[in-house]
């Protein structure tokens, strides 16, 4: 993907996050699925000062899988805020296109 991409429309649907593309692509991101694939430190943990990340236990509650709000974070990505307040994570663009990828592997 060597075009810069960003996106154009981003709208709650339901349970999912839909995103309409600047290449004209649109994607659908279920919120469990966003939740779940977080990017943050405190869901995917931080290297040490030898690069060994030790991956932290999660758990879901109330609001974990329900969007407040999205909002851009400068040309690069979308920041999410949760129902349950988590809002460190920062979806990179390249980042959804690649978990779009992923979901779009698995289903039937």
């Amino acid at each position: 993907m060597n075009a810069r991409i960003s996106p154009i429309n981003v709208v709650l649907i339901g349970e999912e996050l839909a995103v309409a593309w600047s290449d004209g692509i649109e994607n659908y991101f279920p919120f469990e699925v966003l939740r779940k694939n977080c990017p943050c430190a405190v869901c995917q943990g931080e290297a040490d000062v030898m690069g060994q990340v030790e991956r932290p236990e999660r758990h879901f509650g109330d609001g974990s899988f329900q969007i407040k709000a999205v909002q851009n974070v400068g040309g690069y990505a979308l920041q999410i805020l949760w129902a349950d307040s988590h809002n460190t994570g920062l979806y990179s663009f390249l980042y959804l296109r690649e978990l779009a990828a992923q979901i779009s592997a698995k289903a039937p």
